[in-house]
């Protein structure tokens, strides 16, 4: 990408901009059951959804909120950045070409099983668009108080410091809660993914807040599969990332080569195994909790 893709300016903006804090959203498949549900959520947490989009349902409405045939449609009347994807699988590639193609740079795309061939090439699209994609199979993105884009549940979250990013999307919602009933507020919580491919990993999350005053400390929920938490370690290693960490690995009493939920879950030998991920942590010297409601006090200690 040509410049550092941020996240806080897009999600959030500047005290400056009018939208401050109110940034519009369009929802792509807005009419599904899926999708008029989290629109009718979104918005009651404060979203600011201006426009959907339903391929040939243009001219209709939803709740108030206009409806287009696509993004392109949708476009001519809002200048809008930010995307949540709710349509079927099978038509994402074509959703995240109409919104790339029209201005949208954060796609937070929620469906589950899209085809790896089409994820592949629409994370290549969108990239070099300098747009970025959250997802496939995400739970989504919220900074508290400010906007959710996505699935979660609201309850967990309270504005804060801590950025917590996370493999597991009901995982995420429960240390989101310990955190914030030990009064250790997020500025940011963020879905990985669940599928093989995503369009933001672990580094890439890592890399949007490295350098933000927003976050002063970082919670990353792992998962066993895949190697998404050493090569994480090695970025750490590599970057100097400064910020306390504290980490947790879901699945640590699973069976080997075992599928565990996700498809990106699945380990052959000590390759991908909860063993491997926490010693990689540990060799940088961040602490593991063995549960979830430990992962506050483990943080409080760290940032006394």
């Amino acid at each position: 990408m040509s410049k550092k893709f941020d996240i806080f300016d897009i999600l959030v903006g500047k005290p400056e901009d009018p939208d401050y804090r109110n940034k519009p959203v369009i929802i792509q498949g807005i009419t599904g059951n899926f999708g008029s549900v989290h629109t009718r959520l979104m918005r009651e947490y404060g979203t600011n959804i201006v426009a959907g989009v339903t391929p040939n349902k243009g001219g209709q409405s939803f709740e108030g909120i206009p409806v287009f045939d696509s993004v392109e449609d949708a476009s001519k009347s809002f200048n809008v950045q930010i995307s949540g994807i709710f349509v079927p699988a099978q038509f994402f590639l074509s959703a995240i070409k109409d919104a790339v193609n029209n201005g949208i740079k954060l796609l937070v795309a929620i469906p589950e099983h899209v085809p790896v061939r089409d994820a592949m090439e629409a994370l290549e699209y969108a990239h070099n668009n300098d747009a970025r994609i959250i997802g496939p199979n995400t739970p989504g993105v919220i900074v508290p108080s400010v906007s959710k884009i996505g699935i979660m549940p609201t309850q967990p979250f309270k504005m804060g410091k801590t950025a917590v990013f996370s493999r597991s999307g009901t995982l995420m919602y429960e240390v989101s809660f310990h955190l914030s009933n030990a009064g250790i507020g997020q500025s940011i919580a963020l879905g990985i993914g669940g599928d093989p491919i995503n369009g933001t990993n672990l580094i890439e999350a890592f890399d949007l807040i490295s350098d933000r005053n927003e976050v002063e400390s970082v919670v990353v929920v792992g998962e066993i599969g895949g190697d998404a938490e050493e090569l994480l370690v090695q970025y750490i290693e590599k970057t100097h990332f400064s910020k306390p960490i504290v980490a947790y690995i879901a699945g640590r009493s699973a069976p080997k080569e075992k599928r565990m939920g996700h498809a990106g879950a699945i380990i052959y030998g000590n390759y991908g195994s909860a063993e491997s991920k926490i010693s990689s942590f540990s060799r940088v010297n961040i602490p593991v909790a063995k549960r979830p409601a430990e992962i506050p006090t483990i943080l409080d200690k760290m940032t006394k």
